[in-house]
């Protein structure tokens, strides 16, 4: 940055390098579409096992290790994302790129292929660590291929590709499980994975590079260390271990141990995975905390409605993605016009604060439905959730964006990326947690030593089989449930609130590159780069 510019400004986009430019204009197009499909591959895998989650239960069992179907994904996934990142400017983004495709589809088709709950959990991080490669990698990329200037339209179709993605995802699983099986949800990525990974083979050309940079192994490990002890924390402790056993007590002690250890080692890396500076921005430090609450809502609700609706309200696994659009298309909605708006003004402030309040209100809601409550009544009570997430859904990466220097774009938007990712899988191990254990014990209180039996170690309670069951069992089941959302809605809330106030503490700093930048004299560029556009 030069001395004359203020602080805080985004400098100038610098030219290409001569002599290494990309794929030529009538090949980029290709590329770009190969970018999409492999984003898809990504975010449609993190949606679609949710509706096919009681039938995956029912066929191999498990069901206290349920949420971990989800969490070894998200959890690899963001893990892996600083690393693949690393690799891909040290060793060149095509080679990096192709071999995280390669690990994706290995993943997914030995998820299909597995016989037991451990073997699928292994089997998803796996794939989740591929995925974290396809989405540090599409980014990367069309950093690469697309000057600054021109980059929003490649945001906007990358939020196009989410929203298919949230609402396909249900659709197609539910659709996959109910015609094909569900093994079939992660046997369709070979199809779309192909076609990508043949595109961008043929198609991509950049230049080889190979820097002098050094990975941050001690901190990526520190890191993984101390989230995956924390997840285990709240995904064992009332379930596998009692919270005061010292297999909990240890792995709390560690998690603690670990993360100290990261800060240290982060402070004095010549290469940090998570350089500390950025959070000195109150603004990057707020947002990013409620991008992680933000997650953790999300997530949650997206794992448990659909248990909900199939159980309680008899909906097959087709009809439960399908009673999902209420959510998927408010939250569509609502962030393309936060997007449009925000552009068009400059401000955003008043979007966070908003969002959180309908999240709070939504969750709220959704925790009062119990075993009458109409699919109509919770169609309604989504929308009113899915609204509030539109309105934050787009504006924290935005909003983080606009709080870093243009030298810390990269790793100011993986950040926020990564506490999102976060969040979302301590929400559904905590909230799963929660629902487990109201589950057990709705199930003891209203069938005794039975239902005990049906939900200890892993018992399996299919839909399908609800029928076959004797009424009063099956109506303990439905309570049991119910009990058991009415928990994760309740507590999602509280959460909820917890975003509403952070949101409170964003100061309204003027979007860097919201206006149309000046014309230049003699023909010159501009002065300034866009930083960040929703659209």
């Amino acid at each position: 940055m030069s001395q004359n510019q203020p602080a805080g400004e985004a400098p100038s986009a610098s030219p290409p390098p001569q002599g290494k430019a990309g794929p030529k204009p009538r090949s980029t197009g290709v590329v770009i579409f190969a970018l999409m499909i492999a984003m898809l591959l990504a975010m449609l895998d993190n949606m679609i096992v949710g509706t096919a989650m009681p039938t995956i239960v029912g066929d191999l069992g498990g069901l206290n290790h349920l949420s971990w179907v989800v969490t070894a994904y998200t959890l690899t996934t963001a893990a892996s994302t600083p690393i693949w990142g690393k690799l891909g400017d040290m060793y060149g983004r095509k080679g990096i790129f192709l071999t995280s495709i390669v690990v994706f589809l290995t993943g997914s088709v030995l998820s299909g292929l597995a016989q037991s709950m451990g073997q699928l959990i292994g089997f998803r991080a796996l794939q989740g660590l591929g995925a974290g490669g396809l989405v540090v990698g599409v980014m990367a990329i069309i950093g690469d291929l697309v000057p600054p200037r021109d980059r929003g339209k490649y945001q906007g179709m990358m939020a196009a590709v989410m929203g298919v993605a949230m609402i396909g995802g249900p659709l197609v699983g539910g659709t996959l499980t109910d015609h094909l099986g569900w093994r079939w949800i992660f046997y369709i990525n070979l199809p779309l994975g192909v076609v990508a990974l043949a595109a961008v083979t043929a198609v991509l050309h950049l230049p080889k590079k190979r820097t002098e940079a050094r990975i941050d192994y001690a901190g990526a490990a520190l890191l993984t260390a101390g989230i995956t002890a924390l997840v285990l924390v709240t995904t064992w402790g009332g379930t596998e271990y009692a919270w005061g056993s010292g297999q909990i007590v240890g792995l709390a002690v560690g998690a603690v141990v670990a993360l100290i250890a990261f800060l240290y080692v982060e402070r004095r890396a010549a290469e940090p995975i998570l350089p500390l500076h950025i959070f000195r921005s109150r603004n990057f430090s707020v947002i990013t905390l409620v991008g992680f609450l933000v997650g953790f809502v999300m997530f949650g609700s997206l794992t448990f409605l659909p248990l909900y609706q199939q159980t309680v309200q008899g909906a097959s696994a087709t009809n439960s993605g399908m009673l999902l659009l209420p959510m998927m298309l408010s939250l569509m909605v609502v962030s393309l016009v936060v997007g449009r708006v925000t552009t068009a003004t400059g401000k955003y402030r008043i979007f966070p604060i908003v969002g959180g309040v309908l999240i709070t209100i939504g969750m709220y809601l959704l925790s009062t439905m119990d075993t009458d409550t109409s699919r109509l009544t919770t169609g309604c009570y989504m929308a009113l959730l899915g609204a509030g997430m539109g309105c934050l859904m787009q504006l924290t990466m935005l909003i983080a964006q606009n709080s870093v220097e243009m030298k810390d774009m990269g790793v100011g938007s993986s950040s926020a990326t990564l506490f999102r990712t976060l969040g979302g899988s301590f929400g559904v191990a905590i909230l799963g947690a929660l629902f487990t254990n109201h589950v057990q014990d709705t199930m003891v209180e209203r069938a005794g030593p039975k239902g005990k039996e049906m939900t200890s170690g892993g018992a399996q309670l299919e839909p399908s089989q609800l029928d076959r069951l004797p009424a009063a069992v099956k109506d303990a089941y439905a309570h049991a449930v119910s009990n058991g959302t009415h928990q994760v809605f309740l507590w999602g809330a509280a959460i909820a609130v917890i975003a509403f106030i952070a949101s409170l503490f964003i100061k309204e700093i003027p979007l860097r590159g919201s206006a149309p930048a000046p014309a230049a004299e003699d023909g010159a560029p501009a002065d300034r780069a866009p930083v960040a556009e929703t659209v």
